[in-house]
């Protein structure tokens, strides 16, 4: 959902739910509406702009691949779906979960997934198309922007990706023990996550959920001296034995606002296949662990529901 990543065309996004909505479920068999086609909006039909709960939502028409759409919401860029590829993944941190998904589990083997945070649900139509006859469940707390997206830029029929309309703790609150091999928080309000989403509890809510062998990953944003993406890795590490770290050399350095991956599990990473799989983009990014990633998040304080706040709001001009 939230990118202030570089797509291969260097484009920036970000977005993400927001705190509070009534719930609403829909299941993920596609459809259409109004003159959109059964396999989606062309580009021929030009771009749309409507207003969602999160604010003004646009797809505009990829300039390199004909069936590909940019979701932008309030101006910001958000997802990128090709609706002829769905594995074909644009930004650099969904790259980068895209190789989370690959390797937790034999390639082509059907996952569970919990998706927090939807937005175009391009990583759900990514395992879906990786990982025939996976179930999915999506946290998106703004049923609108889900209404567009499923008529616009809709799902293939057999994919069972079943789309909430609530706030995504909530929905991790009732998510039965053990039940998901894979649990992706994906959760911005604007260009921030909310604080009830970044804390300690919230954490161990996500490792109950998750089935023996299964992985957490979580995209987060920061900048400068890096303090949310520092307590974050306390965080996970309050809770995850195993843990590393994606990211961009020059948004580990501070150099500039950018997009993180956390990736944990109660189980060793394959960190050597992570890393030569990561360096294979073409966006450079390193894989931090071990001691390193400890030295990085020295004096880090975990976030819990008592302390935590949101985290940083992107600086000026960060998605021109």
């Amino acid at each position: 959902m939230a990118a202030m990543g570089r797509s291969s065309r260097s484009s920036r996004s970000g977005r993400g739910g927001a705190p509070a909505a009534a719930p609403t479920a829909a299941t993920g068999a596609g459809g259409s509406a109004g003159a959109t086609g059964s396999t989606g909006r062309s580009h021929a039909q030009g771009p749309l702009s409507r207003q969602v709960g999160s604010g003004l939502a646009e797809l505009r028409p990829d300039r390199d691949r004909p069936a590909a759409w940019s979701l932008l919401i309030d101006g910001a860029p958000q997802s990128l779906v090709d609706l002829a590829d769905p594995t074909h993944l644009g930004f650099e941190y969904q790259r980068r979960l895209g190789h989370v998904i690959d390797l937790v589990a034999p390639p082509g083997r059907p996952l569970t997934v919990l998706h927090l945070g939807g937005g175009a649900l391009t990583l759900a139509r990514y395992v879906a198309a990786t990982r025939p006859r996976s179930r999915q469940q999506v946290a998106e707390i703004d049923t609108e922007l889900t209404e567009l997206v499923r008529a616009e830029l809709p799902l293939e029929r057999g994919w069972q990706i079943k789309v909430r309309g609530a706030d995504a703790r909530s929905v991790l609150e009732r998510t039965p023990e053990g039940a998901v091999d894979l649990v992706i928080t994906d959760v911005f309000s604007g260009a921030r996550t909310p604080a009830h989403c970044t804390t300690v509890e919230f954490t161990a809510l996500a490792a109950r959920a998750l089935a023996p062998g299964g992985w957490y990953a979580a995209n987060i944003a920061d900048g400068s001296a890096l303090p949310f993406a520092r307590s974050q890795i306390a965080t996970l590490g309050a809770v995850f034995p195993e843990l590393c770290l994606i990211a961009d050399p020059a948004v580990l350095r501070g150099k500039r606002f950018g997009n993180l991956v956390l990736a944990a599990a109660h189980t060793p990473l394959p960190i050597a296949e992570l890393t030569r799989r990561v360096a294979s983009d073409p966006a450079h990014a390193r894989v931090e662990h071990g001691r390193p990633l400890t030295d990085f998040a020295a004096g880090a304080t975990p976030a819990t529901d008592a302390t935590a706040a949101p985290s940083p709001a992107p600086p000026p001009g960060v998605f021109r």
